[in-house]
């Protein structure tokens, strides 16, 4: 067995899967722009992520904290994709802290609601 996918509830799930294509490296899978709205994204790998969107049983991604709930990315250079995606619509929910271990990592929040960390780890490890 394996992880088929991951999936989100969002207001604009086209929007954000256009959003995700264009400034986090992911490619339009599938996309449904009439009822039920959604797509699916995938990144370079075949991690994928659902992004529907189910009004009648709203996911309130605002509301979580960022230790509780995100999805993680990889970084190279964290200060330029932490300005890149600033400039896209995200904002950042704290500086730039760095592990014992050396790995820099950096909690922002989408502009649909959902927390993103971006990792610059040591090494060529990814966890």
């Amino acid at each position: 067995m394996h992880i088929e996918h991951l999936a989100f509830n969002l207001g604009d799930p086209i929007a954000a899967a256009d959003w995700y294509c264009a400034h986090l490296g992911m490619h339009a899978v599938s996309m449904r722009r009439q009822s039920p709205v959604g797509a699916f994204i995938a990144d370079d790998n075949d991690m994928r992520l659902e992004l529907y969107s189910k009004p009648a049983d709203p996911m309130p991604l605002a509301d979580l904290s960022a230790d509780t709930f995100h999805l993680a990315f990889t970084t190279d250079d964290i200060e330029a994709d932490i300005a890149r995606l600033v400039a896209a619509g995200a904002a950042t929910l704290g500086p730039v802290e760095t592990t014992p271990r050396g790995d820099r990592l950096s909690f922002m929040r989408d502009p649909f609601g959902l927390c993103l960390q971006l990792a610059q780890r040591v090494g060529d490890r990814r966890s």
